[in-house]
């Protein structure tokens, strides 16, 4: 079945989270070394770090129960967990205010929005309408919302189908994590395009059904797609093998992952 709905990943998909979190943390830093004088040797190291520690034992939990957690943890270390609700709140305040779409993220947008239906599904907490993307749409999943479960569990992307109204087969997903985004996207049935915006190496056994630097890539990748498989449907032989496409070129990958 042709492609008819793409499906993105939101955090260092389409937002630049990390910019985001940095400025909230250091917001909640200077808070702190402004209450306490025990807070002046505190650094942003350790508050990030308190994050690690939470997460690592509680992963599949909400992520805004996570950050309340770490936030605590890092509040404990000056002996203000009393403040934990103002300094939560001047957090996310933060966050979200510096929350913004990558440069290739809104002309991605506008250019598949022409052919596709489009989709937000993440595990995290930026809500489309407070990061900047309010109305680019069809459906938005939230991970604990309506009791969908965190990537990757396979309920996730049933979630997604569900809400595309489509087989997987017709959906392709697009994010940055390679076990969340794309080993578990195919276990479901999905298409999945890796979106490698700082070029690591391709971990072991990854196989993409391409693997793409930018945004701005991804229309030309789904426009081979579908001119490969009109050409398939054309002739009845397979356009160049069984594979998974590779990124650029619409045609199997060889055995290079």
């Amino acid at each position: 079945m042709p492609i008819r709905a793409v499906v993105f990943d939101a955090d260092e998909t389409l937002l630049d989270l990390r910019t985001a979190v940095t400025g909230g943390l250091v917001a909640v830093l200077a808070e702190l070394r402004r209450l306490t004088p025990a807070a002046r040797d505190v650094t942003l190291a350790e508050i990030e770090s308190d994050w690690d520690a939470v997460f690592a034992d509680h992963a599949t939990e909400p992520v805004t129960a996570i950050r309340r957690a770490a936030l605590a943890r890092s509040l404990a270390r000056v002996g203000l967990t009393a403040a934990l609700e103002p300094i939560t709140e001047l957090y996310f305040a933060r966050r979200f205010a510096l929350t913004r779409p990558f440069d290739d993220t809104l002309p991605a947008l506008g250019v598949l929005r022409r052919s596709y239906t489009l989709g937000f599904a993440t595990n995290g907490n930026s809500r489309a309408e407070r990061c900047g993307l309010a109305a680019e749409f069809a459906f938005e999943i939230y991970a604990h919302l309506g009791g969908v479960p965190k990537k990757p569990d396979p309920e996730f992307y049933a979630a997604v189908l569900a809400a595309a109204g489509m087989p997987p087969s017709s959906v392709v997903h697009v994010g940055d994590s390679p076990e969340k985004d794309v080993r578990a996207a195919q276990a479901a049935g999905l298409h999945a395009v890796w979106l490698n915006r700082t070029g690591l190496a391709r971990p072991a056994g990854l196989r993409p059904d391409a693997e793409i630097r930018t945004l701005a890539e991804l229309p030309a990748v789904l426009d081979d797609w579908r001119r490969n498989a009109a050409t398939s449907r054309r002739t009845g032989w397979p356009s160049a093998g069984t594979g998974r496409p590779s990124a650029g070129t619409g045609w199997p990958s060889a055995g290079t992952g």
